[in-house]
């Protein structure tokens, strides 16, 4: 089987499962599992590929046919415009919390001390940490193998973070200038109508939000305070359309400053104010 044989097996075969970017899909395995890229892959796409590669290379097709995400099988995400090794334990690190990145890079000072609750795979303290020099970070989860994962991606990125084990604030008993947060926001009758690749595969525990989906951020905002320096800041990634309710209740708890942004898709996507 030559190369171009293989990238037209993969894209029949994803699009045949119903993948919606199947040759996208077929053609990010390849580069992943035969370890080329797209300059070699025109140059000797009539090259036969070793047995090894074809072997690894139906597996990962017959993988992402059975809606496997693409980033569990390669184990890898851009984010940031940096690698971050992800796996089953955590959620995929998605454009959408780039703009929580973004807006808290803004406020950043050297010195500053920045809590990153329900981290995951550590890619939003370790942005952070790569762009703003001088500070001082802790990421916290309630998941061990979730800690596991962002102790890996911080080693890679050469930075360091303090990683505590924590249901929310639970062992967390510093104050901090900065407390970032992407919660789990998804309300529990939304989970059924997920797409299957995040339904079936990323951790219902990063995804749960409760009844309403609110139920991360009563927590937060309410203990929050506690655990948050004079003119300390508070900032959430927010789902679509909870800016209101979010806003609403870092108001009536005597947050400051509270206001909504926008992502490049034009949703509300962080909520952000200071004590």
């Amino acid at each position: 089987m030559t190369y171009r044989e293989a990238m037209e097996w993969g894209n029949g075969a994803l699009a045949q499962a119903g993948i919606e970017e199947a040759k996208l899909d077929a053609w990010l395995l390849m580069e992943a599992v035969c370890k080329i890229n797209l300059t070699f892959y025109y140059s000797h796409m009539e090259d036969a590929l070793t047995m090894e590669q074809r072997s690894e290379y139906e597996i990962a097709v017959k993988k992402r046919a059975e809606r496997i995400p693409l980033q569990y099988i390669t184990g890898e995400q851009e984010f940031m415009g940096l690698n971050f090794k992800v796996n089953s334990n955590v959620l995929i690190p998605r454009q959408d919390t780039e703009t929580l990145v973004e807006e808290a890079l803004k406020i950043c000072q050297p010195e500053m001390k920045l809590l990153d609750l329900c981290t995951g795979s550590g890619c939003i303290a370790i942005s952070l940490m790569k762009n703003a020099h001088g500070m001082e970070a802790v990421g916290s989860d309630i998941s061990k193998q979730a800690l596991l994962v962002a102790k890996e991606n911080a080693k890679m990125h050469e930075v360091e973070v303090e990683w505590v084990r924590s249901n929310l604030f639970e062992n967390i008993n510093e104050t901090f200038d900065l407390i970032v947060s992407n919660p789990p926001y998804v309300a529990q009758p939304e989970l059924l109508r997920l797409m299957p690749e995040v339904r079936e595969f990323e951790p219902v525990t990063a995804l749960d939000g409760g009844v309403d989906g609110l139920d991360f951020y009563r927590e937060i905002i309410k203990q929050g305070k506690e655990h948050l320096n004079q003119d300390g800041y508070l900032y959430f990634e927010i789902g679509y359309d909870q800016g209101p309710a979010v806003t609403n209740m870092m108001c009536a708890a005597g947050y400051r400053d509270v206001s909504v942004i926008k992502d490049l898709a034009h949703h509300e996507r962080v909520v952000k104010g200071r004590v």
